[in-house]
């Protein structure tokens, strides 16, 4: 049980730092002068990029504390899929 309170610790601790990168991002974005499009592209890229990175911590420091999920992120699953994608695009001459 302990193991599992230092990665409840982990987790809040990493949350904290990404949190404060987050907000020094979005301090600093308005003073790069880009246009209004490409600005709010920026800022949905930076958002989903950010949701990712944020699953991504957690769910690995769950699995150090036991807690094992079944999620498509496995990097195994990942080089699995883009082998059968060269194959299939191999087959098919893509």
């Amino acid at each position: 049980m302990s193991g599992f309170i230092g990665v409840l610790i982990s987790i809040i601790v990493t949350l904290i730092v990404l949190g404060v990168v987050w907000w020094a991002i979005q301090q600093l974005l308005p003073l790069i002068p880009i246009s209004e499009p490409f600005a709010t592209i920026i800022r949905v890229l930076m958002t989903v990029i950010m949701v990712l990175i944020v699953l991504w911590v957690m769910l690995a420091l769950l699995g150090y504390a036991g807690v094992h999920l079944a999620t498509p992120f496995r990097v195994g699953a990942l080089t699995t899929l883009a082998s059968a994608a060269t194959i299939t695009a191999a087959a098919f001459n893509l």
